[in-house]
């Protein structure tokens, strides 16, 4: 199995390094191009023994599987690029927020074998939450091949294309809103006196286990909150300022309003 990438961004080396991690496949099975040779070197560096180019046609015809991981707005130069060369057997993966199959595939000017997909930012860290939405041309085996694949940066889901700006809003964006959230009370414990070092590393593991209650256990998130919640107690207290100062209704506006601009996204 060969895998190309065209760019080599944050999501590329966080693929790769997956990959590799999970020895799925080999370095020298793994094709890199970039328009940058500071870029190739960087990331040559990091996984020595990767093929790189700065030549984007030149991996084309060995791929199996080919991630367009460069961002959106250069989607269009990179595809008229290589529309012409990209084999009909090569699943093609996307990562670009805001670009459909539809738009991916009339650039291309034919049918080929297209997968959609979104990760989010964790997947640098192996605990990424990607979004697949894979044409109906692949067959079952290309698609649990390119489960293999993202799964080893995190979790998959794999979803109708129609609910992508629903999961944006919900896995694509949301570690903004956690990252705020850790840092709110992390300034919380400082204004208590904790160091400011010692209070975000234990926000974020506060907020790391608690994840992993809602995982691990399958309860319903209300349910692991009432286990907190003893009666008359300090963390009943905090969750009625939550309530009283609609903590619920701002969490639910947000993932409304960026559902909806990631809807605009598409459409633009």
């Amino acid at each position: 199995m060969n895998i190309g990438f065209i760019g080599t961004g944050n999501m590329a080396t966080a693929f790769i390094g997956g990959f590799l991690k999970a020895g799925i496949i080999e370095k020298d099975q793994i094709f890199v191009s970039d328009a940058s040779s500071e870029a190739l070197n960087r990331i040559s560096s990091r996984y020595e023994g990767l093929n790189t180019s700065t030549d984007n046609l030149k991996f084309l015809s060995k791929l199996d599987f080919l991630f367009l991981s460069v961002k959106p707005h250069i989607y269009e130069p990179v595809i008229k690029q290589i529309r012409n060369s990209v084999s009909e057997n090569t699943v093609i993966i996307t990562i670009a927020a805001g670009k459909t199959r539809a738009q991916v595939l009339e650039l291309f000017g034919r049918d080929l074998k297209l997968v959609r997909t979104m990760p989010n930012t964790p997947a640098l860290v192996g605990e990424g939450m990607t979004a697949v939405c894979p044409g109906d041309n692949l067959s079952n085996d290309e698609i649990d091949q390119v489960l293999t694949l993202l799964n080893a940066v995190g979790k998959t889901e794999i979803l109708e294309e129609r609910l992508i700006d629903g999961y944006t809003a919900l896995c694509g964006s949301s570690p903004a809103y956690v990252y705020l959230f850790i840092e709110a009370m992390a300034d919380a414990a400082v204004r208590e006196g904790l160091p400011r070092d010692k209070a975000y590393s234990m926000a974020a593991q506060a907020v790391l286990g608690s994840a992993k209650m809602v995982l691990e256990t399958g309860q319903h998130p209300g349910q692991l909150k009432d286990q907190v919640c003893s009666p008359g107690g300090s963390t009943i207290e905090a969750v009625t300022v939550l309530e009283k100062t609609g903590f619920r209704y701002s969490v639910m506006e947000a993932l409304r309003v960026c559902a909806g601009k990631s809807k605009k996204l598409s459409e633009s």
